[in-house]
């Protein structure tokens, strides 16, 4: 729960998460840790804007893949079952398996700060399984290494053989000025494989080849643990070089040895994906003006070395009479130009399309580097009306810049046209759930211009019709600080996407200089996009247990998106722009009514800021959480749904201003070594009965009589026992509770030491068993009075 004073997370089972923290939830003895429970510290604003954490908790058995055998296991300390042999392979095979190269671009957004922080430390892995098959696997660790900035080119190692038990990358990059080839070998190697071995260096020969022909060859040891290899390839030819631009070398790695490991691929430009993309604008050209006009490219570069090319120009005063791919100038006047595209330009369309066939491994280095330029000439201004240079754009998640044509972005555009020094280009697209995906890239702004700018979309027709002071159907995209934005647009209405689907829409781009304007394009998505219209309120059944699940939200077609949030049908909710109103979804339909205040009995009231209603003076306070009213001065622990209310917090109603504080439970320092905690609802530990002193005359007089016990909402006569219900979880049958003179007392089933080494656990069985041999276990008994104590080995998941 957040708090006045205290730092924004949640509490939960006396420990304290940071906002975006998941975890899965420890019951404490004997429960243990829920492996199929998953709990998430989610962001939310409460009243003046206050940062609050919220816990929510989803069972995540129900997304366990199926396994591919007939006899799959639970594995200690795992929720979904795994076959036993590709437990094994997975655990001394990891990163030993070799497949082929292929190429997965995605984004992981919103990560979670702790995640950050593991990124930042190198702890996370990425694992890749086969869907199909065998289900083999591969995985490694994301490192940042000092080599990824000077990259230019790249190869993928791998192996003929299969299980080979071993792999790697190269990164390589030319020198600025000498033809020498720098690399870094990444060698990833199973130890396994190497077999054993005295020394901890491995012997290794690097080879240079072209069509099988060795071109250069290295020896060197690295090691098994720490397997980075680093060299320069000296002095190479022309043959080399052409060979090395047309993706036609091949470095190879082999382990020296009594049973050598063979790994190679072929080098080619760098693998990224990132958009080659370039922005013209009369700002940038070698003479800055303040023409209007704008010149939009993207490029992709074939393993093969040929550079295909996609340029558009528009809102030029003038004929377009060159069209180049050019070095940075020594001197203004000194243009170097690589390569004429003019030949290519058709003039009616003020389009040009085409490939760059002859590129040099010098010229592939330097794009990727960003150190090559577009210029565009026209008859007004010979040496170049607009320039851009050409730079990878990061990959964000949008897929339309890898495929598809941006809309050039241009002063010239705008109504009235703008004689501005930027120029842009934006990629739009909408997918299957009627969002709109954008990103604007913008170039050009001089130093003098303010760089805060703002994205726009909105309608002709709305604007033709309406004036330019109108703001119907015109919605704010984004702002954005320097030359790019990109986003998302969930909550777009009927019309504007009418407009996209006619070609009827714009984005516009404006400045503090041009705030009607500064750039604009036409935009045309074709979409198949309606919604639904407001019917009759209907409010869902739900159970306040349980927490849906974002995807399965995302999936059900009559989920409500609202301020970047998906909401059930049925469910209420008081929106961010005004707490004053309370909001409902409707089968895909957010209806907003304002508050409707209470009729006050009391003679003193007052108008908290916070609130949208008057309330008592000195009386109640209402809490979120449970949604109740609360006496001033009143104590209780707070409400946080699916696990009820939580003892390691302790909210206060403050009467005289109507607010509530809710701070950590301090626990009592204990005396005894081994403190338990006596049910799974109880913050803090107690010392065993054992450990405490003798009662006292009154305490045992008052001790005589039979008390029965409470656990969750139920009540137990002494001597009662039962198994316990956890909420997502369902009732643990591996674990009994009984009611001994008032104290709840629970104890998981005690499961004999095995000694088999091939252990299996059955579906609903609480212990786990030998597979194959029923020979070779001991039983050892305890009594109920026994400690408590448990390992992760012990637990069990129903």
């Amino acid at each position: 729960m957040g708090s006045s004073g205290l730092i924004a997370g949640c509490s939960f089972g006396g420990r304290f998460y940071s906002l975006e923290d998941t975890w899965h939830p420890d019951l404490g003895e004997p429960f243990g840790v829920m492996h199929c429970v998953q709990c998430y510290c989610e962001t939310q604003r409460g009243r003046k804007s206050k940062v609050l954490g919220k816990v929510s908790c989803k069972n995540v058995k129900q997304d366990c893949p199926e396994p591919s055998c007939d006899d799959p296991v639970l594995l200690p300390g795992q929720c979904c079952k795994t076959c036993p042999k590709e437990h094994a392979a997975a655990t001394v095979a990891h990163l030993c398996v070799c497949v082929c190269v292929f190429q997965i671009c995605g984004v992981w957004k919103n990560l979670p700060q702790s995640h950050v922080r593991q990124l930042q430390a190198e702890q996370l892995r990425v694992t890749m399984t086969t869907a199909t098959g065998r289900r083999e696997q591969i995985e490694g660790k994301i490192i940042k290494h000092r080599a990824l900035f000077a990259e230019t080119f790249s190869s993928t190692l791998t192996s003929e053989e299969e299980h080979s038990g071993m792999g790697g990358i190269a990164m390589l990059t030319l020198s600025d000025t000498e033809n020498n080839l720098h690399f870094i070998l990444i060698l990833l190697f199973c130890v396994l494989s190497l077999g054993p071995v005295d020394s901890p260096l491995v012997p290794i020969r690097v080879r240079l080849q072209y069509s099988q022909h060795v071109l250069r060859e290295i020896h060197a040891n690295v090691t098994a643990y720490d397997p980075d290899f680093a060299e320069v390839l000296t002095d190479l030819n022309s043959r080399e070089l052409f060979w090395l631009s047309r993706g036609q070398l091949v470095i190879a790695v082999e382990t020296e040895g009594l049973d050598p490991r063979h790994i190679s691929g072929f080098i080619t430009g760098r693998k990224s994906c990132d958009t080659i993309q370039s922005v013209m604008s009369s700002g940038d050209a070698l003479t800055a003006g303040k023409t209007g006009g704008v010149g939009s490219a993207f490029f992709n570069l074939h393993d093969n070395g040929t550079l295909d090319y996609q340029v558009q120009i528009a809102g030029l005063s003038s004929e377009v009479v060159g069209l180049t791919i050019e070095l940075k100038p020594r001197r203004r006047s000194k243009r170097s130009v690589l390569y004429d595209l003019a030949p290519e330009f058709d003039r009616p369309s003020g389009r040009a399309a085409g490939s760059w066939s002859r590129l040099e491994a010098r010229h592939i280095h330097m794009l990727l580097q960003n150190e090559l330029f577009i210029n565009v000439a026209t008859a007004h201004s010979q040496e170049g009306e607009l320039r851009g240079q050409i730079r990878g754009l990061l990959y964000s998640g949008l897929e339309a810049p890898r495929h598809e044509i941006p809309v050039p972005l241009a002063g010239q555009f705008v109504a009235p046209p703008v004689l501005t020094s930027a120029g842009g280009h934006a990629w739009v697209s909408v997918d299957e759930r009627c969002h709109l995906h954008y990103e604007i890239v913008v170039a050009g702004l001089s130093k003098a211009d303010d760089l805060s700018v703002n994205a726009h979309l909105h309608g002709f027709a709305e604007i033709g019709e309406l004036g330019e002071s109108s703001t119907n159907h015109k919605r704010l995209l984004t702002g954005f600080y320097g030359s790019q934005a990109q986003g998302v647009l969930k909550d777009i209405s009927v019309e504007l996407l009418r407009h996209l689907d006619r070609g009827t829409a714009f984005i516009q781009v404006s400045t503090k200089v041009n705030t009607r304007g500064e750039i604009r394009g036409r935009v045309h998505v074709p979409n198949n996009c309606e919604f639904g219209t407001r019917g009759e309120v209907e409010v869902a059944e739900f159970d306040d247990l349980f927490v849906r699940d974002p995807e399965e939200l995302k999936k059900d077609p009559h989920t409500c998106f609202f301020e970047s949030q998906h909401h059930a049908h049925g469910s209420l909710w008081t929106p961010n722009y005004n707490n004053c109103f309370t909001c409902s979804c409707q089968k895909r339909t957010v209806i907003c009514d304002p508050v409707i205040c209470p009729v006050l009995t009391c003679s003193r009231t007052i108008q908290p800021e916070d609130k949208c209603c008057p309330v008592c003076l000195g009386e109640c306070c209402y809490f979120e959480g449970d949604q109740k009213m609360h006496a001033p001065g009143s104590t209780w622990h707070p409400f946080v749904p699916p696990f009820g209310y939580i003892k390691c917090a302790l909210c206060t109603c403050k009467g005289v201003t109507g607010e509530v504080y809710c701070e950590k439970v301090t626990c009592p320092a204990l005396t005894c070594s081994r403190p338990v905690r006596r049910s799974p609802s109880e913050c803090c530990k107690e010392c065993p009965e054992e450990d405490k002193p003798p009662l006292e005359h009154a305490d045992m007089m008052q001790a005589d009589g039979t008390r029965h016990c409470k656990f969750g909402k139920n009540f137990y006569q002494n001597s009662d026992n039962w198994h316990p219900r956890v909420p997502l979880m369902g009732e643990m049958k591996c674990i009994t509770c009984w009611c001994d003179h008032g104290v709840t007392k629970c104890q998981r089933k005690q499961c004999p030491v095995l000694t088999c080494s091939n252990i299996t656990r059955r579906e609903g069985m609480c212990c786990p068993e030998c597979q194959g041999d029923k020979h070779t276990r001991t039983h050892i008994n305890h009594p109920p009075s026994c400690s408590l104590a448990r390992t992760s080995e012990d637990t069990c998941l129903k």
